[in-house]
């Protein structure tokens, strides 16, 4: 089983009217005008772009012409579940997140997400850790350095979007319900490097075998579109 992790390094200088948007349909158009802010506008822009660009190149179809629509919500059966391609059995899963300077695509076979994050500042640490686990928590407070504390925490957060974005749930699940400091019941989570600024994560439903690798990830750069 094997996930690929797409990084694309996002200038906080680049345009969206730098990017040819024709590929976007109406509803993403719409929320990339809706942003007050150039940058964030921008960030969007550049990330639902590069979503529809690698999956277009694994499908073999234009980047316009993919549709995407929204599983039952595990939580109340509404409509705004997981983002999946709107076919019958779509034949490839992905995962979007994009947070200040980098966008991060997760693309499986099987059900997958992906979170990519700013880490925390140390002060802010105290007052978000009642939102994990206690297992989670003991883990981030056992580091004595805020630094230290800082980075357990990011850690542990992308971890955990991560893998509520592949139940499909996202944060209307209780953030304290699972203890993402090891892999949960049928999934894998990995780390993913980016640097010293960020964290990152992929989860994927599939068991972490003990008798092969652990799942792989292709994480390039994507340079351009």
């Amino acid at each position: 089983m094997q996930a690929e992790a797409w990084f694309l390094d996002v200038d906080a200088a680049v345009s969206a009217d730098a990017f040819d948007i024709t590929a976007l349909d109406a509803h993403e158009r719409q929320r990339a005008a809706s942003f007050v802010r150039a940058s964030d506008r921008a960030l969007y822009t550049v990330a639902h772009l590069a979503l529809r660009t690698l999956l277009a190149r694994r499908l073999g179809e234009r980047p316009g012409e993919l549709v995407f629509g929204r599983e039952p919500c595990p939580c109340c059966g509404a409509a705004h579940g997981r983002p999946v391609l709107a076919v019958p059995e779509p034949p490839l899963h992905f995962s979007l997140s994009h947070t200040e300077g980098l966008v991060l695509v997760a693309l499986a076979p099987v059900p997958v997400g992906a979170d990519a994050q700013r880490r925390p500042a140390p002060e802010s640490v105290p007052g978000l850790l009642p939102a994990l686990h206690p297992g989670e928590r003991a883990a981030v407070a056992d580091g004595a350095d805020p630094a230290l504390r800082a980075a357990a925490f990011g850690r542990i957060w992308a971890r955990k979007e991560a893998y509520l974005k592949g139940l499909g749930t996202g944060l209307g699940r209780d953030t304290t319900l699972d203890d993402l400091g090891a892999d949960p019941a049928g999934w894998t989570v990995d780390d993913l490097p980016c640097g010293p600024r960020h964290h990152a994560a992929v989860a994927l439903r599939a068991p972490r075998a003990d008798t092969r690798p652990p799942v792989a990830y292709h994480v390039p750069s994507l340079t351009r579109l």
